[in-house]
């Protein structure tokens, strides 16, 4: 393995998002597949194998499942390996193991790893102060086989959202078709109305901000990270100090 390249680990390898991660680090002049794991392919033989490639990567990519990612998270910790998870769906319980685990090492939880999606959540919790009066409400549509709803990123501009906006942001979500992910926020005024969207066109998008996750984490102390750390969008949110009344 070209040791100048960053060594990745892909897990949920067969999956959708799988395939284009391991596809995109294998075409990457940053990085190098040390690994492609997967319950369907790898069967019980997984956390075995895993462990034995975890000491010679640099990072780790995760898109699989709550109760995987997280036993992939106990053992990434226990090598101090750098982790980006874009699984979405983990309960209170599972959020709470995570958050300890990154006290041994760094964890990028992100739902999303559009970077231009993570800019405009960013941009929602700023008009969500600036547009007092305004309901705020939020609708996602998904390919008709995606398990969770709402979507994680749905939530996440939910929980922005709630932090600046003292009214109620409620969610729509839908199910259909081969759609890869389409995000809007509406903010409805007595005269206007606002419409913030995001239209992912293809999951190409995602696994090349994961590759670019992996490879800024493993340059990250222990903590839990996300996009908005990467992007540095802190002056960004700092600029909604006065919450807005719905």
């Amino acid at each position: 393995m070209n040791s100048s390249k960053t060594a990745v680990i892909v897990l949920g390898a067969a999956g959708k998002m799988g395939v284009k991660i391991v596809e995109k680090v294998r075409n990457s002049s940053h990085c190098a597949l040390a690994g492609a794991f997967d319950l369907k392919t790898s069967g019980s033989a997984i956390a075995q194998d895993l462990e034995s490639a975890l000491q010679s990567a640099d990072a780790v990519i995760d898109f699989t499942a709550p109760a995987a990612s997280a036993a992939h998270a106990v053992l990434c910790a226990g090598y101090k390996k750098p982790l980006v998870i874009g699984t979405t769906g983990f309960d209170g319980d599972q959020l709470t193991l995570l958050r300890e685990l990154s006290k041994n090492c760094p964890i990028f939880l992100s739902p999303n790893m559009s970077p231009a999606v993570n800019l405009t959540i960013a941009v929602a919790r700023l008009m969500a102060a600036k547009l007092p009066g305004f309901d705020i409400h939020i609708s996602e549509t998904h390919h008709k086989f995606k398990k969770d709803a709402p979507s994680g990123t749905a939530l996440k501009y939910q929980a922005r959202i709630k932090e600046i906006y003292r009214g109620e942001a409620p969610v729509t979500s839908t199910r259909a078709g081969d759609i890869v992910g389409e995000h809007t926020v509406l903010y409805a005024g007595p005269h206007e109305r606002i419409e913030l969207t995001h239209r992912a066109h293809s999951r190409d998008v995602f696994a090349e901000g994961a590759v670019r996750a992996a490879l800024w984490l493993k340059n990250q102390n222990p903590g839990i990270y996300d996009y908005f750390d990467l992007l540095d969008l802190g002056g960004l949110l700092r600029m909604a100090p006065d919450a807005a009344q719905p």
